[in-house]
């Protein structure tokens, strides 16, 4: 089971765990792939990007750290299956993707499956979504050169982004917004070394 895997590689969280026992991942993938749905590793979905491994999600979904009532911003949605698992644990999602194909794609699995507290915009996400802001929390499932300052902006007081920070490999950050002065002061900040994501695209992160 998923769920056991994951608990075995430190992932903790009972709520992020119960969330990766009921949403199918295998509906998130190309049929060509479905009998590797639950291996450890990132499958391809088309349009140079991946569905990031199980692990690589539940520890991004862990360090995030969603309660019941946040609303939180998934910036790439990819194939859905994080934002699936975040309408799990949070009151609502709003996920910005680049690929409107990719986009369409997800929204479809996800009415599917009945998740109606995704909201799907397509869009360039290094901007954020400053007309839905501020945000409890913000997970970026690419890897960005930089953070994002927009990103930054548009978290609540006490609100948490999630983000893989680096050129070839990245460090995931994870950065609590502690007041509102914007100084680097403001910002507390944990790294995780070692990860690899597809280039996150836009104004404020990689050119095209």
């Amino acid at each position: 089971m998923i769920s056991e895997h994951l608990a075995r590689r430190g992932i903790s969280d009972q709520r992020v765990l119960g969330a990766f026992r009921v949403v199918p991942r295998e509906v998130f993938v190309p049929l060509s792939q479905v009998d590797l749905s639950y291996e450890d590793y990132p499958l391809d979905i088309g349009e140079a990007q991946t569905i990031s491994q199980p692990y690589t999600v539940a520890f991004m979904t862990q360090l995030l750290d969603p309660r019941p009532n946040d609303v939180v911003l998934e910036v790439g949605t990819g194939s859905g299956y994080q934002a699936a698992i975040l309408s799990r644990l949070c009151r609502k999602v709003c996920t910005i993707e680049r690929f409107p194909d990719l986009a369409e794609r997800a929204e479809t699995v996800l009415k599917k499956l009945g998740y109606d507290n995704v909201e799907f915009i397509v869009g360039d996400g290094s901007l954020g979504l400053s007309e839905k802001a501020p945000f409890d929390g913000i997970i970026v499932t690419a890897g960005a050169p930089r953070i994002p300052k927009p990103l930054l902006d548009q978290l609540k007081v006490g609100g948490r982004l999630v983000i893989p920070v680096g050129e070839n490999t990245q460090e995931m950050l994870k950065i609590t917004k502690m007041d509102s002065t914007g100084s680097p002061q403001a910002l507390k900040k944990e790294t995780y070394p070692g990860f690899r994501f597809v280039p996150l695209v836009g104004k404020e992160g990689h050119a095209e």
